[in-house]
């Protein structure tokens, strides 16, 4: 039988955060996961600060990028690959009053340093935006599926990567065995698919499908984000990912027409140049009821955790999750509350 320290459940941006801070403590482990994880494989990938429709700073900002930035500058040394890439994030005006508002949130001391206070006049003749722009700074997008492509194959290497779904029958919860592994802890990194986990299902965890669109528009030329009620994003060689929508109800991962119309119909109203579609996505992003992530072990089985419901941020958000559960199964540090699994949990 195989000993580790730990086995990893899922994966995707929660899992790799926690991977990472595994190997730099010399912890072992072994990822077991099917090769399906329909969120971080569909992610647009933006980090951004602020959130453009209230024009306020999103949760815990400052310390996420400032844990997060470094550990994929880190992943891309590791890698070989390039997976942070600086993009301007413009947010589309509507309004003069639009304009205003941008100016008046600008000057806030908390958002000084991520809200550009000089209005972006718009030059492109393909982009509909007569109010143009306000630009938010330290803003990006990790290319999350060349992240977990080239991690995997690492990991691969490394022989510590197991693809198979993962079968909740043949753990023992007691002793920590599983099949031909033993393990001191084990973290479940499963997305939406959680909901199936018997130890970990909660209500509490409602999944968000989202749809995306990749398309092709060789006169369009942006080297920048823009946020409306979509975004673009360029992602090389004249393609740009739209989306995205939200739909709580349907928990299905098939591709809707409503969701594509949807999207171009919100696309027809920022450019007014030919494109085609090249490829219609869908994901099931794990948010949760009060916005904030799933972190903890199980008040049973203090042996068991759960890293989970990292919702529309998670390149933000991976990495500072990642450590304070790392910092509570090693070090004993409490979980913030707000945050805790246990919130939600009843025995």
């Amino acid at each position: 039988m195989k000993s580790v320290d730990y086995i990893i459940v899922g994966f995707g941006l929660a899992a790799v955060a926690f991977c990472e801070l595994l190997e730099r403590n010399g912890k072992s482990f072994v990822v077991i996961d099917d090769d399906k994880n329909y969120s971080s494989k569909v992610s647009g990938g933006l980090y951004n600060p602020v959130i453009l429709k209230r024009f306020t700073l999103s949760w815990n900002a400052e310390q996420q990028l400032a844990l997060a930035l470094p550990m994929y500058k880190r992943l891309e040394q590791k890698l070989g690959v390039t997976i942070d890439h600086s993009l301007a994030v413009m947010r589309k005006f509507t309004s003069i009053e639009d304009q205003n508002n941008w100016l008046v949130a600008s000057d806030a001391p908390n958002l000084q340093v991520y809200m550009d206070d000089q209005l972006v006049k718009n030059d492109n003749a393909a982009v509909i935006a007569p109010f143009g722009f306000g630009r938010v700074k330290h803003t990006g997008k990790i290319d999350t599926q060349a992240l977990l492509f080239h991690y995997k194959a690492y990991l691969d290497k490394k022989d510590t990567f197991i693809t198979a779904p993962f079968k909740y029958e043949h753990l023992d919860s007691s002793r920590l065995h599983y099949e031909d592994i033993k393990a001191n802890k084990i973290v479940f990194t499963e997305g939406f698919g959680m909901h199936q986990n018997p130890w970990f299902a909660n209500k509490a965890l409602k999944g968000n499908k989202g749809e995306l669109l990749l398309i092709e528009a060789p006169d369009l030329k942006l080297d920048f984000v823009i946020k409306s009620n979509v975004f673009i994003i360029p992602v090389g060689d004249n393609q740009y990912t739209v989306g995205a929508t939200y739909d709580w109800q349907d928990k299905t991962l098939s591709p809707t027409v409503a969701g594509k119309e949807k999207l171009l119909r919100a696309l027809g109203g920022l450019i007014n140049c030919n494109y085609k579609v090249v490829e219609h996505r869908v994901g099931m992003r794990p948010t949760v009821a009060d916005r904030r992530p799933l972190v903890g072990t199980h008040p049973l089985h203090p042996q068991m955790a759960v890293l989970n419901g990292l919702g529309t941020r998670g390149v933000m958000i991976g990495p500072t999750v990642a450590e304070q559960l790392y910092m509570h199964l090693e070090e004993g540090q409490a979980i913030p509350p707000e945050i805790d699994f246990r919130r939600f949990y009843r025995i």
